[in-house]
């Protein structure tokens, strides 16, 4: 698959088109941000192990029945991916209390939810991804009720479908933010499944392995991100 023009860059990955109009060409980039990019680093070889972990990741759900921008992993920084229109609502679910929802709440981190918590966010850096809700979606027209209800329907399955992936390779699945887009006219899950986008700690210890330990600078990041890259690949 020939890569074409780019056509996005975010702050962690580039999208490419390729001669296929329907499918594009996901690079993923050693860039790490944290806190609304306010901080900005560099990862070692961050871009090649999120890639194969979210393939991994992708392919798993995908065989369990959700439908998935992924289409195949290209080589070590790359995946084809499926073109869809991504929907400017970022989708977050807690099981153990950790990050924002400790500091608006009062919440003690490690605090293991009753059910899960599901948050809509307002895909938006200008105003920092602000919490919405389902009514916002509706009023500012992100999303259709209809959406809503597959988003939700989906987001719940997949966190069981991940807390069940991850507590196999000895890992709890705190929290992890979702984005879906719409490929014609069905709505997939898009974006990347990685220590960028879930928290991940070692059952037992709570050790960190994912994005926290770039946040609040932890150390050993790489050898975190590579620890998990491991565990998934056996």
């Amino acid at each position: 698959m020939e890569k074409g023009n780019q056509i996005y860059e975010g702050k962690a990955k580039i999208l490419y088109e390729t001669e296929d109009p329907n499918l594009v060409i996901q690079y993923f980039k050693d860039d790490a941000t944290a806190f609304n990019a306010q901080k900005k680093g560099t990862v070692a070889d961050k871009g090649v192990m999120n890639n194969k972990i979210s393939a991994k990741v992708f392919e798993f759900l995908q065989a369990e029945g959700i439908p998935t921008h992924f289409v195949e992993m290209l080589n070590e920084r790359e995946m084809l991916v499926k073109r869809v229109e991504i929907l400017q609502v970022e989708v977050i679910i807690r099981n153990i209390a950790a990050g924002s929802i400790c500091r608006n709440l009062g919440v003690k981190e490690g605090l293991k939810f009753y059910e899960p918590v599901l948050e809509f966010c307002y895909k938006n850096d200008d105003f920092g991804d602000p919490l919405i809700n389902s009514a916002h979606i509706l009023a500012m027209e992100l999303g259709t009720r209809e959406e809503i209800a597959i988003i939700e329907n989906y987001t719940y399955k997949i966190n069981e479908l991940m807390s069940r992936f991850f507590a196999n390779l000895n890992l709890d699945l705190v929290d992890f933010k979702l984005e879906f887009g719409r490929c014609n006219g069905e709505i997939v899950l898009a974006d990347e499944i990685s220590p960028d986008t879930c928290r991940l700690w070692e059952t037992g210890t709570g050790r960190k392995l994912d994005k926290d330990r770039f946040r609040h600078d932890l150390g050993n990041i790489e050898e975190a991100y590579q620890e998990v890259l491991e565990r998934v690949s056996k």
